[in-house]
């Protein structure tokens, strides 16, 4: 018996046709930087092909139906290489990098209300013009500005203006093997530079010239100010069950403990806390009810569809519009304009038509890992659930429900989680149970924080309201924390790489189609990727045993250096290092993942004099921190790396004459300043040398 045909889903779905060749401009455009003339040849010669094949006899365009359709896929490809170059301010001629030097007087907007930091008020700045002797220049650009806690709070609100007297600092990487790139997050918002101001460095002023204030913008942050002091005034059961009602309902983490985060990502109901499709689902059936509820509403399905729109967009900007509350948003306005138009939807048209036109908007939302994350659930949950979910067949309703609850969850997770372990290094073990309890808990939430909001005119209904806001949100915390502590709730430090992840999901995917489609290619799929990742493991770990290493690492106003031997390692450095949780899991905890490192030891075999002069694996290593008695030296012998900490009152010159110095490394607890005086030095004395502040963290492979 023939099997019956099935329309294959790049035929189902035809914008994934149209989104491949478009990924594929972008990528290449990032990686490679085509230059502007070649886009612009390749987009009109691919256009104007495309047009011409229309004029062709039709016996002849079907005999060249195949070059028409490379002709297509080529001409998407010329077209993201277009968006992403335009999306690069760096190539617009009225940025401010194309005319600032160090001197120059700056006019900057305030471009948001400003968040205090531990250390600073922080905000985005828009650059309208900068100022040179006596010339005023009009540009436009995107910068990061800090204001110093040495006086009150600045008196700055959005759209003041202000202008600034205080060299541009670059954004950089800290150069950390296996660290966050934050330079390139900072380039794909428009952002490439930052400045820290004291009260001297910076004057208000008035005007109404330049770039006026968006209007919808501000009465956004208006909106955000008042639902987030009416939380503040009647959710008073804690802060931590504050900062939760805050970060569920609008989006806002400012006050979110940063322990409890991490609980909520262990037990992998993060999403819970990060707005999402999944808050944005949750309002679209609060809408839908409430519009059946309402007489006009409901007699017109025309109005229905604008005005749930205009909620849904509205939300999905409140909270802030990142790409997973965009994806979600734009793929909620394709169903229902598609329903309204009584045209069947295919999700999968659905999933790559949003993504489209998001990458058209923003190319670089491609990198964002909510944007990833987004639609690997989605994907996961419309292809994995009804499979999962079919594994039992419960005839009690309410466990029948549970168990669709667990089916989402785990079809979710299904091509979410190599992504995870990638970008986060962890899986959570009891996600299901953790997702079981907490996503019901934080539907109610999110419905009593909207009563909230819409009812806190009414005194005593707002208190109470508030209360059971409060309580809900005492019961998710205490329950993550619970889930939290137990030891096997979360496989933690897991090693990833690029090729590491692609082999998982062939995995994955090759097991899960199998299964669902009963084909054996899938299978050995499955197994050729499974052999392969076991190769690529095993090799891995044969070079984790024979690492031998020093890292020198970037810690701003610390010394931290790390001694590698096989997955062990030894620190010798600051102690606030050991203590501070947050210091050691941003700056040192992603190298020891990607070298995998798993067990401190107090010390290897090695020498040590007076903490200054020790030996590792045959190098002889010097640490300066503090002044030395040149006199003692008796000899010169040679010293393979010398690392000079906080800021010793010792010139190179000095260091030069008693030994024999084959490299120099400055590390991050000296001041800049005075690194670049050492390194003239270095220069002038011909000896190699890095700043760790200026190149990164200093990695040396002692081999084997």
């Amino acid at each position: 018996m023939p099997r019956p045909y099935t329309i294959p889903v790049w035929k189902n779905a035809p914008f994934i046709r149209l989104l491949i060749p478009l990924i594929a401009g972008i990528l290449m455009q990032w990686y490679f930087t085509v230059s502007l003339p070649v886009i612009q040849a390749s987009v009109v010669s691919f256009a104007v092909a495309f047009l011409l094949f229309y004029l062709l006899p039709e016996s002849v365009k079907f005999r060249l139906r195949g070059l028409h359709g490379v002709i297509i896929n080529l001409l998407f490809v010329s077209a993201g290489l277009w968006l992403s170059w335009q999306k690069d301010i760096r190539h617009d001629v009225a940025w401010y990098g194309n005319y600032y030097s160090d001197g120059s007087y700056l006019v900057i907007r305030i471009d948001e209300p400003l968040t205090e930091k531990a250390k600073s008020f922080k905000a985005d700045g828009y650059v309208e013009s900068i100022v040179t002797g006596n010339e005023k220049i009009y540009c436009k650009g995107k910068l990061l500005l800090y204001f110093s806690k040495d006086s009150s709070t600045p008196d700055l609100k959005y759209g003041d203006k202000i202008i600034i007297h205080k060299d541009l600092q670059r954004i950089k990487n800290s150069g950390n093997p296996g660290g966050f790139n934050y330079e390139r997050y900072a380039v794909f918002q428009g952002i490439f530079h930052n400045v820290f101001l004291k009260s001297k460095d910076w004057s208000k002023v008035e005007g109404k010239d330049g770039v006026a204030k968006n209007w919808f913008k501000e009465f956004v942050f208006d909106a955000r100010a008042y639902v987030l002091g009416e939380l503040r005034k009647v959710v008073t059961a804690g802060k931590d069950e504050l900062g939760i009602a805050q970060a569920l309902l609008i989006g806002y983490t400012n006050d979110l403990d940063k322990d409890l985060v991490q609980a909520f990502s262990n037990t992998g109901v993060v999403h819970i806390i990060a707005i999402s499709g999944m808050h944005l689902g949750l309002i679209y059936i609060l809408l839908l009810w409430l519009f059946t509820k309402i007489p006009v509403v409901n007699n017109s399905k025309l109005l229905q569809v604008i005005l749930m729109l205009a909620c849904l967009w509205l939300f999905a900007i409140l909270t802030g519009a990142s790409p997973s509350v965009l994806r979600a948003a734009v793929m909620f306005s394709f169903i229902m304009a598609g329903r309204n138009l009584k045209k069947r939807v295919s999700i999968y048209s659905s999933l790559a038509a949003s993504a489209f036109v998001l990458l058209c908007y923003n190319p670089f939302y491609l990198w964002a890992v909510g944007f990833q994350l987004s639609y690997l659930a989605v994907i996961g949950i419309v292809i994995f659930q009804r499979p999962v979910y079919n594994l039992l067949y419960i005839k009690n309703k309410l466990i029948d429900r549970v168990w669709m609850l667990v089916s989402v969850s785990a079809a979710a997770q299904i091509l979410t989680f190599p992504a995870c372990i990638y970008y986060f290094h962890q899986f959570p073990n009891l996600f299901l149970v953790s997702n079981i309890i907490a996503v019901p808990l934080a539907m109610l939430i999110l419905y009593s924080a909207i009563a909230l909001i819409s009812f806190s005119w009414i005194p005593f209904l707002g208190v109470w309201l508030g209360k059971l806001v409060g309580g809900l949100t005492w019961v998710l915390n205490k329950t993550i924390l619970w889930i939290n502590s137990l030891s096997f709730s979360v496989w933690d430090q897991l090693p990833a790489n690029i090729l590491s992840t692609w082999l998982l999901y062939l995995i994955v995917t090759g097991f899960g189609f199998w299964m669902i489609l009963k084909n054996k290619k899938y299978f050995w799929l499955a197994m050729f990727s499974l052999t392969g990742f076991v190769v690529h493991y095993s090799i891995n770990k044969w070079e984790v045993a024979n690492q031998q290493k020093i890292i020198v690492y970037n810690v701003p106003q610390h010394r931290a250096i790390d001694l590698i031997s096989g997955s062990k390692y030894q620190f010798v450095g600051d102690s606030v290092l050991l203590d501070d949780g947050m210091l050691q899991n941003f700056h040192l905890k992603p190298a020891r993942i990607f070298f995998q490192l798993t067990k401190r030891i107090d010390t290897f075999a090695v020498v040590f004099n007076e903490d200054l002069c020790y030996q590792f694996k045959g190098k002889k290593i010097l640490n300066i921190q503090r002044p030395f008695n040149a006199d003692t030296a008796l000899l010169k012998p040679t010293i393979d790396l010398v690392i000079i900490s906080k800021n010793p009152g010792i010139t190179i010159a000095m260091l030069a004459a008693i030994f024999n110095c084959k490299q120099i490394v400055f590390d991050a607890s000296n001041p800049v300043w005075k690194i670049k005086k050492w390194q003239e030095e270095c220069d002038q004395l011909k000896i190699k040398n890095h700043s760790v502040p200026h190149s990164g963290a200093f990695v040396i492979n002692l081999g084997t």
